[in-house]
């Protein structure tokens, strides 16, 4: 698995669409921060087939410390989770093709 750059999505969506490559990382760097300001504001953006982005409120709750097993206060904190929607859960390798592949 690799990992694919914002720079390398860019070149992708400036070749897939003709457009040029300083205009595109406009586009992009203006969809991620659209999406980054309405995450903030406390709202749910979908996007119909590719998926679902929304912000979840994580209670306060005890833990342990590893290596000395004493118990920890971690606060309660917001955090970002993502529901593949249909078309890319249909597109996307099966978890068990994952662990297979290991």
């Amino acid at each position: 698995m690799n990992t694919i750059t914002k720079k390398e999505l860019v070149e992708q969506v400036a070749q897939q669409t003709g457009a040029d490559r300083g205009d595109t990382r406009k586009i992009v760097q203006a969809f991620l921060d659209a999406v980054v300001q309405e995450l903030n504001r406390g709202n749910r953006l979908e996007f119909r087939d590719f998926g679902v982005f929304e912000v979840r409120q994580r209670a306060p709750r005890m833990a342990q410390n590893p290596k000395t097993l004493e118990p920890v206060k971690v606060p309660a904190k917001r955090s970002v989770r993502f529901k593949p929607g249909r078309l890319m859960r249909e597109q996307s390798v099966a978890p068990q093709e994952l662990v297979n592949a290991r």
